[in-house]
């Protein structure tokens, strides 16, 4: 197929979704019992765009639809175990979505690159801080992930993992909840108008505030707290404005910005569809339950170190 032919038409398929998605969100109008737009269900947030462009794909915008085909084909085969490894999941555990239907190359659309604009003092700190984690990965149950640890996972805004990629929204007039499958995190979002929290009050998943424009609900995240590690970049004074806009019975439009100026030299923003999961039912995570990692992640640490001191001592 001529690559000129499929670009054309990546664009152009672009630009009709956007403008009947625009459309859409006019036009449909489902509304709760109090006025509210109605944005309630489970909504699935799995995708296998990246969240920024890679570097291979420097100004490329789009896939062609051979090349998303493929993406989602390697997907679908089962993992190979490597020598040693104790193994991973089976296919049936992954859920991992598909290319979205814009075919672009990068979640991100602004910057027009799709590339995280990351200050160059932000990115030595990150290098020094995963150097250290290299040095120090279990000295205690510190080091180790919030996930590790089973206190949180995506963060705020989440980013699409291997599975568990869903959200299940409750509303009433003052509050929206957002249940998270990975963690079984709750988000509460007040929506009546209350101010932000106190700056000296840090939260994992930051605290979070909304209000409505139109028909769409938007939600401003700050107060995250030191020990948050977002997907991305972060410090504790990173922001997320995101956008939910219900644009049809099964489908959302979301996007939301990031905004740090000692992280970023811009604002960046990312778009992606969150189409209705219909029946779909979120199990608890119990991840503590069944988190014998950890006490065997400490553990192979200390007998590791014990092993060092004796071969230390018989040179």
């Amino acid at each position: 197929m001529n690559n000129r032919f499929v670009a054309v038409t990546a664009l152009l398929l672009a630009g009709l979704l956007s403008l009947s998605g625009q459309a859409l969100a006019q036009n449909y109008d489902n509304k709760t019992p109090w006025g509210d737009p109605d944005i309630m269900g489970v909504w699935s947030y799995a995708i296998l765009t990246p969240l920024q462009r890679p570097t291979r794909l420097e100004g490329k915008e789009f896939y062609t639809p051979e090349e998303a085909a493929e993406i989602y084909t390697n997907t679908q085969r089962e993992p190979t175990d490597r020598p040693g490894d104790v193994g991973s999941y089976n296919y049936e555990w992954f859920d991992r979505g598909e290319i979205s239907a814009d075919l672009r190359t990068s979640l991100i659309v602004d910057p027009p690159d799709g590339r995280l604009p990351v200050r160059e003092e932000a990115i030595a700190r990150q290098r020094a801080a995963s150097a250290y984690t290299r040095e120090h990965p279990a000295d205690s149950w510190l080091n180790r992930t919030n996930w590790d640890r089973c206190i949180t996972y995506h963060g705020v805004p989440p980013i699409s993992s291997g599975y568990n990629n869903s959200y299940q929204i409750f509303q009433n007039k003052d509050f929206v909840a957002i249940y998270v499958e990975m963690i079984h995190d709750v988000r509460i979002i007040p929506i009546d108008g209350r101010p932000q929290l106190d700056d000296d009050i840090r939260q994992w998943n930051g605290a979070s505030r909304g209000y409505w424009e139109g028909n769409t609900l938007v939600v401003e995240t700050a107060n995250f707290s030191d020990k948050t590690r977002h997907r991305y970049p972060s410090s504790r004074n990173t922001k997320s404005i995101e956008r939910f806009t219900r644009v049809s019975d099964d489908m959302i439009d979301y996007q939301f910005t990031i905004e740090d100026p000692t992280v970023y030299t811009q604002p960046w923003t990312a778009v992606r569809p969150m189409p209705k999961l219909d029946g779909y039912i979120q199990y608890e995570y119990a991840c503590h339950e069944g988190n014998y990692a950890m006490t065997y992640i400490l553990r192979g640490a200390r007998i590791g170190e014990q092993r060092a001191r004796e071969g230390n001592s018989e040179n």
